[in-house]
């Protein structure tokens, strides 16, 4: 397994000081994000596009601090009914960039369409009333089954993957739904990029996630969440609080150690179910503690994954007596 750093987590820095910040503690790898919810400067998508030197240079840049770059990042919502054409767009542009590049994977989000007629997204967490369905019907098979058909072709004839992160608010976001897109566009090209801190507010056991989608994670973040147990025990876990509102939310997305009790013995039992999983690649840490300084934060979780992380392949076998 290799150890990097989503750049965004330290979104305020210019790419080269956080290249700097990443090979200084000892990180393998970074992830770029290339636009859509992204704000940060760490990548003009329209030049990567056009110009094979700067893609050129872009590697050079990462490679000089003896560090790779693992992922590409375009999260978005390309089903958008009014935004999504052009989210689309930096997704397929992001694609095309990590396949001149041979980066191996782009991480987006399934998107979200609204009902029919809306303008907005619309998220259905319930299955009544009966409307409901009717939503999830028209979500899934007139707007999201041909639109990931046509685009996990497009990836796929780039030779590149697509890594869904499960996300709440999107058409995918647990291992149930992510194996409902897999069955409209194949399991060789769509797979999950595996975020915990997701899951985790929403209930799940995440060993259990992970054992769940086996060989279907082809990405991993890093990220912790915290459940504010006396927060839940008054208003349940569903929460609309923004997360400024640390205090009062039922739940946080908190630098990594932070989320439980048992601290990095929960991490090491994560990395050992990746590992059972057969993935071995990156673990690149995301940094949205807002109760944490960035560099801090990062910091702080690049020292407990370093301690649990597997790092060399598997060798030992029972002696055949």
């Amino acid at each position: 397994m290799q150890l990097g750093i989503i750049t965004d987590s330290l979104g305020k820095q210019p790419l080269e000081a956080v290249l700097d910040t990443a090979a200084e503690l000892g990180l393998d790898t970074v992830e770029i994000a290339t636009g859509n919810w992204s704000e940060s400067p760490h990548a003009d998508l329209n030049d990567l596009v056009s110009n094979a030197a700067s893609r050129a240079a872009l590697i050079e840049k990462i490679t000089s601090r003896g560090l790779t770059l693992s992922a590409l990042n375009a999260n978005g919502n390309q089903l958008h009914p009014v935004t999504g054409p052009e989210h689309d767009r930096v997704v397929r542009d992001s694609i095309t960039v990590a396949g001149e590049m041979g980066i191996p994977t782009v991480v987006v989000m399934s998107g979200l369409p609204g009902a029919e007629g809306e303008r907005t997204p619309n998220w259905i967490s319930t299955s009544w009333p009966p409307e409901t369905l009717e939503i999830l019907d028209y979500q899934w098979n007139t707007v999201a089954a041909p639109y990931w058909e046509d685009l996990s072709g497009f990836a796929r004839s780039r030779g590149v993957k697509l890594a869904i992160e499960m996300h709440a608010r999107q058409l995918v976001f647990n291992p149930s739904t992510l194996a409902r897109l897999q069955a409209i566009t194949g399991d060789d090209v769509v797979g999950a990029n595996l975020d915990p801190s997701h899951l985790m507010w929403m209930g799940a056991d995440i060993l259990d996630v992970i054992r769940a989608l086996g060989p279907s994670i082809f990405h991993v973040h890093i990220k912790d969440a915290r459940i504010e147990r006396a927060n839940v025990g008054v208003n349940g876990i569903m929460d609309t609080l923004p997360p400024t509102s640390a205090a009062q939310r039922s739940w946080n997305y908190v630098t990594l150690g932070l989320g439980h009790p048992d601290g990095a013995t929960f991490w090491a039992n994560f990395v050992y179910a990746l590992r059972g999983a057969g993935y071995d690649g990156p673990l690149n840490i995301e940094h949205e503690d807002i109760l944490v300084g960035s560099v801090e934060g990062v910091r702080r979780s690049a020292e407990l994954l370093k301690t649990v992380v597997l790092r060399d392949a598997p060798d030992w076998a029972p002696a055949q007596i």
